[in-house]
This record gives C-alpha cells, sequence and structure tokens, in this order.
C-alpha cells in the first residue's frame, strides 16, 4: 500500500529517477549525510547495518545535504566518489537535498511532519553546537548531518535518531530489528 511520502519524486545521486514506492516492503533508514563533517565517519556503520540487514528487507538511503556548515559542498559525482572509495558504500544514494529551511525537499518536509521530535536526544549535540558559536535548528527541523528517520515496511514514518546516534546505538538497532522482525 502507497503512501503520500512514498510518491515523493526522487533523484539518485546518478540522476535516474525514484521514490520510496521503489523500495516498497522494505524497512528504511533516511539519513542526510555529509562528507566534510565530525560525523562523517558514520558512513562506515551505517553500510555495516545496510550489509547485517539487507537480506531482510532493510535498506539505509543517503541523501546528501549542504545545509549545516557548507559540510557537503561536491558534486553528486564527487560524493559518489568519496563515498564509494573512502567508506566502500554500497547503500543508495541520493541527489543533494535541502533537509531544512523554507526551501526543504518534500520528502524531508513529509519526514519532520510526521515525527516532529527525534526518539534519541539530540540536546548534546545542541550544546555542541551552541559552543562553536553556531546556532542550532529547533525541532521539527532536522538538527544537524546524520539525522536518521526510519520507515516501516507499510511506508509509515516510525522513527527519529537525532545526528549523534550512532548506527551501531542500541535504539536505533533495536528500532530496525522490530520493524524488520514485527511479523515473525
Amino acid at each position: 500500500m502507497a503512501t503520500a511520502i512514498q510518491d515523493i519524486p526522487l533523484k539518485t545521486i546518478d540522476g535516474q529517477d525514484d521514490s520510496l514506492a521503489a523500495h516498497e516492503g522494505k524497512v528504511l533508514l533516511v539519513v542526510n549525510v555529509a562528507s566534510k563533517c565530525g560525523l562523517t565517519p558514520q558512513y562506515e556503520g551505517l553500510e555495516a547495518l545496510y550489509r547485517k540487514y539487507r537480506g531482510e528487507g532493510f535498506e539505509v538511503l543517503g541523501f546528501p545535504a549542504n545545509d549545516f556548515g557548507g559540510q557537503e559542498p561536491g558534486t553528486e559525482e564527487e560524493i559518489q566518489t568519496f563515498c564509494t572509495t573512502k567508506f566502500d558504500v554500497d547503500f543508495p544514494m541520493f541527489s543533494k537535498v535541502v533537509a531544512t529551511g523554507p526551501d526543504k525537499h518534500p520528502l524531508y518536509k513529509a519526514l519532520t511532519d510526521a515525527v516532529p521530535s527525534a526518539q534519541t536526544t539530540g540536546e548534546d549535540m545542541r550544546a555542541k553546537l551552541k559552543n562553536y558559536g553556531m546556532t542550532p535548528t529547533e525541532e521539527p527541523e532536522v538538527l544537524w548531518n546524520f539525522e536518521k528517520f526510519l520507515i516501516g515496511r507499510d511506508g509509515d514514518v516510525v522513527a527519529r535518531f537525532a545526528p549523534s546516534t550512532t548506527p551501531d546505538d542500541p535504539a536505533l538497532v533495536g528500532a530496525i530489528e522490530r520493524e524488520l522482525f514485527a511479523s515473525e
């Protein structure tokens, strides 16, 4: 059963038309990613999650965004090369999007409307950003690079995790496993 979020037009990082409907029936982890961020090493953990659970119907979907500190300045080709050579990323990557603010991509509008606040706290990260003289966003806006949205097999957004929640965090892994194995 398709949901409105599944019908939002997307572009893959190599320019092909796509949508979440093309991933129907899978558990999806949508992540706004960046190549020059302190959290960039999370690519490794995201790829590990993808490799561990893809046989169970799980996908990580990476959406490069340059919203925060200009930490994703590259072209799609540069981003793709970086991800594959530095982190051996094999999960689906998409064209750059705007993840926050008035020009945010319709996917990110739908994600933040569906789950306006993160299940894990981003307060530690908000404090760090303030210490660096930056003004963090307020919920429901995405806080920073590597915020994670979990979408169930039915296409509903079921959880949201702060950027500082690492891919191996038990709260995130537990939520993914609950969605993957709920019907078993």
